[in-house]
C-alpha cells in the first residue's frame, strides 16, 4: 500500500502547497473580494428565500430559453473577469517604462496575459454566441425545444464548471504563462517548467 505522500503526489502530481500563491497581494485581495461576494450572494438567495424557485426554474430547466439565458449571464459575468485582466495588463503598459517596473512581476503578467486570452476567447465569446444561439434558433425553425433538452442542461453546466476551474487558478497553483494557443515550445518542460500548464 503506498504511503500518504506517494498518494498525494498521484492526485496532486506537482501541485503542493508552495504553489498556493500567499505572497502575491492581488490575488490575496481577489480571493477576498470574491469570497466575500460569494457570501453575499449566498446570503442573498437565502434571505429572499430564492432557492426553490433558483433550482426549480433554472438550474434543473431544459427550457431553451432559459439556459440561454444562463449562457448569456456567464459570459457577462466572465465578461468582468476578462475586462480586470485587461484593465491590469493595460496599468502595467502604461506605467512601466523606463526605471519603473510597474505593479506587476513579469511571471504574474504572463499568467494574466494568457487568462484574459483563454477566458475571453472560450468563457466569454463562445457562451455569449451558444447562448444567442440557443435562445433563438429553436424558436426560428419553429421548433418546441432543442434535439437533445437533457444535453443541453448539461452541456451549460459542464461549461460553468470549466469556467469555475479557470476562476479557481487565480488561487489554487498558478495559471500557465503560455499565452493563450499554449504554442510549443513555450509550452513545453523547458519554457514552463511551474504547474501552471499542468493545471
Amino acid at each position: 500500500m503506498p504511503d500518504s505522500s506517494e498518494l498525494t503526489k498521484l492526485i496532486f502530481g506537482r501541485l503542493t502547497w508552495e504553489a498556493i500563491p500567499l505572497h502575491e497581494p492581488i490575488l490575496l485581495v481577489t480571493f477576498a473580494a470574491v469570497l466575500l461576494g460569494g457570501l453575499a450572494v449566498v446570503a442573498g438567495l437565502t434571505y429572499f428565500r430564492l432557492w426553490g424557485p433558483l433550482w426549480r426554474d433554472w438550474i434543473t430547466s431544459i427550457d431553451h430559453k432559459k439556459i440561454g439565458i444562463m449562457y448569456i449571464i456567464l459570459g457577462l459575468v466572465m465578461l468582468l473577469r476578462g475586462f480586470a485582466d485587461a484593465l491590469m495588463m493595460r496599468t502595467q503598459q502604461a506605467i512601466a517604462f523606463g526605471d519603473n517596473p510597474g505593479f506587476l512581476p513579469p511571471h504574474h503578467y504572463d499568467q494574466i496575459f494568457t487568462a484574459h486570452g483563454v477566458i475571453m476567447i472560450f468563457f466569454v465569446a463562445m457562451p455569449l454566441v451558444t447562448g444567442l444561439m440557443n435562445f433563438v434558433v429553436p424558436m426560428q425553425i419553429g421548433a418546441r425545444d432543442v434535439a437533445f433538452p437533457f444535453l443541453n442542461n448539461f452541456s451549460f453546466w459542464m461549461t460553468a464548471f470549466g469556467a469555475v476551474l479557470v476562476m479557481a487558478s487565480l488561487f489554487v497553483g498558478e495559471f500557465a504563462r503560455t499565452g493563450w494557443l499554449a504554442y510549443p515550445p513555450l509550452s513545453g518542460i523547458a519554457f514552463s517548467p511551474d504547474v501552471g500548464v499542468d493545471y
